[in-house]
């Protein structure tokens, strides 16, 4: 009895599955259904500024720690520091640029 409810369900999953391509195209020419495009611009975007603010943020850490230890080089680390969150902040531009492209499909 435990093998029989998976089969069935797999099963069932096949002959539901063969409907999807039994559509006429005419009725496919209409954008009815998920915006593929939008959901992938989404994606791109999340995870491009969550992994953009935790690369910023752990570069200010890092900077600040370094000027508490050396106060004589605090301005060669804040050049640096400032140098690299304009790097950090132009990768996420540039995922806003390809979020766009993505948009269009």
């Amino acid at each position: 009895m435990s093998k029989f409810k998976p089969v069935m369900m797999a099963l069932s999953t096949v002959l539901i599955a063969g409907a999807v391509f039994a559509q006429d195209t005419a009725a496919t020419t209409a954008p009815t259904g998920v915006r593929w495009g939008v959901l992938a611009a989404a994606f791109v975007l999340g995870i491009a500024a969550a992994a953009g603010a935790i690369g910023q943020g752990r570069a200010i850490a890092a900077s600040v720690e370094g000027i508490a230890r050396n106060p004589g080089a605090a301005g060669a680390i804040r050049l640096s520091m400032i140098i690299g969150l304009a790097l950090i902040e132009s990768l996420v531009i540039y995922a806003l640029v390809i979020a766009f492209l993505a948009y269009k499909l």
